[in-house]
């Protein structure tokens, strides 16, 4: 990618040279696609994919698309338009589940879900089982029922009346192609839903990992940093987005505050609802969680895992959806054993998935909002990709040593940080605060998030053509 259309790009991220300049925004200007005939978003995709996070890409008029928003959906009769204590009482009174589904509006990511959900007269039918509720804005839910992915544009939860968590639903298949509007993943998740609603609460014990944990905030605008521009209600009044606290940014103010504390990010929030290609397995997305491939070597290898396995519970918890085997690995430890129950030839078969020391760092964050955030707080803004083993090779660089290309570095405030150190485009990362081992962009950021703090300052050398350059980097 060359300089200017990096540039570019990155001038849209930034929207300025303010506070909220410093990368993407946490409601600034984002990536607009004006033009929705079939090449033009193929084009846009195809020249910043790998440097914009998969949400970025949003409709032109973001006003118009939240006021239409609520136009179309707040006297529809089958959801409740952003009342989710609403949702609560009427799924008490009827006796049927709550499903809440989350959806940032503006956002291109799963706008094909999305209307599918709301219109597809097949699932009609099954949504009537159901009291919906539609929730776009995340100023007020409450932190310890709703734990899900929140770098996602279209999730669901589901919950019994009485506050119990049934599952989770998301999608990164949608998520990475706005155009999907395949359904048959969302159904086999409603379907899996009802039938742990019709065994409870005998089968309450087994749900009780599927619970969000205690949280040092009760809602989002508790938080520093949204706390001082946000209140609990959208301003439909006046500038409706500006009010808005969009679901990535929730992530984001947990890892600033740990930051602005002094303290580690923990991990869990640098790798958050790590998908199941980290330890190793690709689940089919029309499927609750059925195994299509087993990586060679993996831990899941290790564990016998075998395509065509359907998962029964994990962590001894019943799943219906991928969502819900990452909440699963979200909670699991630092290292140590979860089980797994897989059906295989008509028979249940148990298996131990064994963890490593570190496996969380495998995750790959490459493409997640969230992650913009944590360049700048780590590597001043730059956007690093490993180095192949040919170009390795090309460079005399040893196949075990560190060796990241800076793909990109931003332009204004946090995260024009590297960039004012002096490292540019195509510089390739040697050494960063003493770690030379060949390590991952995103195994790279969870080292320096537990290990620097806010104001401190580290070398990094870099290789720039044949010349070594060192620089000093401001940790954010």
């Amino acid at each position: 990618m060359d300089d200017k259309l990096f540039q570019g790009a990155e001038t849209i991220f930034g929207g300025g040279t303010g506070e909220e300049g410093a990368g993407l925004p946490a409601r600034g200007a984002v990536l607009m696609v004006t033009d929705m005939k079939p090449r033009c978003p193929v084009l846009v995709f195809a020249l910043v994919l790998g440097l914009l996070p998969l949400h970025a890409a949003t409709v032109k008029d973001r006003e118009g698309a939240v006021r239409g928003d609520k136009a179309k959906m707040e006297n529809d009769a089958r959801w409740i338009y952003g009342d989710v204590d609403r949702g609560f009482a009427e799924a008490r009174k009827t006796g049927k589940p709550l499903l809440v589904v989350l959806r940032c509006v503006p956002c291109l990511s799963c706008v094909g879900l999305d209307a599918e959900v709301l219109t597809q007269p097949a699932l009609a039918p099954l949504l009537d089982e159901f009291v919906c509720v539609r929730v776009i804005n995340a100023n007020a839910l409450d932190l310890k029922k709703f734990q899900w992915d929140y770098d996602l544009s279209f999730s669901t939860l589901i919950f019994n009346g009485d506050g119990t968590l049934y599952g989770r639903y998301g999608s990164w298949t949608h998520q990475a192609d706005p155009e999907a509007r395949e359904t048959i993943g969302y159904r086999r998740a409603l379907e899996a839903a009802l039938k742990i609603h019709r065994g409870y609460p005998a089968n309450k014990g087994a749900l009780a990992g599927k619970q969000g944990g205690a949280t040092p905030f009760s809602v989002p605008v508790e938080i520093p940093g949204l706390a001082e521009k946000y209140g609990r209600e959208l301003n439909w009044g006046g500038e409706v987005m500006k009010s808005c606290v969009h679901c990535h940014q929730v992530g984001e103010a947990f890892r600033a505050w740990y930051r602005s504390k002094g303290e580690a990010v923990p991990l869990e929030r640098v790798y958050p609802m790590p998908q199941a290609e980290t330890v190793g397995l690709a689940l089919a997305p029309d499927q609750v969680a059925r195994v299509t491939a087993v990586a060679k070597g993996s831990i899941a290898a290790a564990a016998g895992f075998r395509a065509g396995d359907d998962f029964v519970s994990f962590g001894g918890q019943p799943l219906i959806s991928v969502a819900d085997f990452s909440w699963v690995l979200h909670g699991a430890p630092a290292s140590g054993e979860v089980a797994a129950v897989v059906r295989r030839g008509g028979a249940d078969k148990v298996l131990a998935v064994r963890l490593p020391e570190g496996w969380r760092t495998k995750t790959d964050i490459s493409k997640r909002v969230g992650t913009w955030s944590m360049r700048a707080m780590a590597l001043g803004g730059m956007v690093l990709e490993d180095l192949d083993e040919a170009a390795r090779r090309e460079r005399g660089i040893a196949a075990g040593a560190l060796a990241l290309r800076v793909k990109g570095a931003g332009q204004f405030g946090n995260h024009g940080a590297a960039k004012r150190a002096g490292v540019l485009k195509d510089d390739v990362v040697l050494a960063f605060d003493g770690i030379e081992s060949r390590v991952t962009e995103g195994e790279l950021i969870g080292r320096v998030l537990q290990t620097r703090r806010l104001g401190e300052t580290v070398g990094v050398t870099l290789l720039r053509g044949s010349e070594r350059v060192v620089v000093k980097l401001p940790m954010q």
